[in-house]
């Protein structure tokens, strides 16, 4: 399986913006790539994939505030988080799911993923 390292959480004010960085060991343009979340006390839900082919998926609560994006050439998952509001915060994650990768993988179970290590967002007023 593939290593997953993130980074890029941090503590940020209401309004404000984060990108978050997600390496990955092996080419990501075999995998369907994913971002979740999961806040204290609340099951871990998706946030936004992205297809070998490109295509996004993103959650309607996110929609408009959040991008997925990815750099094949540095084998490199992305999230750029704006406008960020107070219920975003959470431990966020990144995925990998092998088994489809040009189709969306949105909305899988999360057994379909290889798992990276969370990083902390919070966001306070």
């Amino acid at each position: 399986p593939p290593r997953l390292v993130v980074s890029g959480g941090d503590s940020v004010q209401t309004g404000g913006s984060l990108r978050l960085s997600c390496v990955v060991s092996k080419p990501i343009s075999d995998y369907c790539m994913g971002w979740f979340r999961q806040a204290p006390g609340k099951e871990r839900e998706g946030v936004a994939t992205i297809t070998s082919n490109g295509d996004t998926t993103i959650a309607t609560s996110v929609k408009g505030r959040f991008t997925i994006s990815k750099d094949n050439a540095k084998n490199t998952l992305y999230l750029q988080m704006n406008n960020l509001k107070s219920w975003d915060t959470a431990t966020y994650y990144c995925a990998a799911e092998p088994f489809r990768p040009e189709e969306s993988c949105y909305g899988l179970s999360l057994s379909s993923y290889y798992w990276g290590q969370g990083t902390q967002v919070t966001v306070s007023a």
